[in-house]
């Protein structure tokens, strides 16, 4: 099949098919009389591995890793087990972190209420509740 079709059946751009082809995660096509790259079942089959990879937060190095694993005839998958543990537990800081910005967002909406909303210089608005958020934190972890 050619680049286009490739793209279509893995819904995946022609230029990541090439960037993939450019750093070894893809083999490199058999090339037509005409010079168009010719490609197989098999690569559309790994290609739809290296998104599916993707699309669940592994990098290219680690997808590149898998895929070494099954070409020296090795079985990934308790490397793929520990990628796929180390991104839950990755994740769930994510979600922690995330949450508290939400209640720090709140915290700060609430603060911000009273406070005028016409002060060019930001002594006395919201601007100055955020440019002294760092001091207030500090203060409040013994920093300063």
């Amino acid at each position: 099949m050619l680049i286009h079709e490739l793209a279509k059946a893995c819904g995946v751009s022609a230029k990541t098919i090439r960037y993939y082809e450019s750093i070894g995660l893809l083999p490199q096509p058999r090339r037509a009389d005409n010079n168009y790259r010719d490609y197989a079942a098999t690569d559309a089959d790994r290609l739809r591995f290296i998104a599916g990879g993707r699309a669940l937060g592994l990098s290219l190095e680690e997808i590149g890793e898998v895929l070494a694993f099954r070409e020296r005839g090795e079985a990934p998958c308790l490397y793929v087990l520990n990628l796929l543990e180390s991104k839950l537990d990755e994740i769930e800081t994510r979600i922690a972190d995330l949450r508290t910005l939400q209640r720090e967002l709140g915290d700060l909406q609430q603060q911000a209420r009273g406070l005028p909303i016409d002060d060019v210089e930001g002594k006395a608005c919201v601007c100055h509740l955020i440019q002294n958020r760092n001091l207030r934190e500090g203060k409040d972890k013994g920093y300063v």
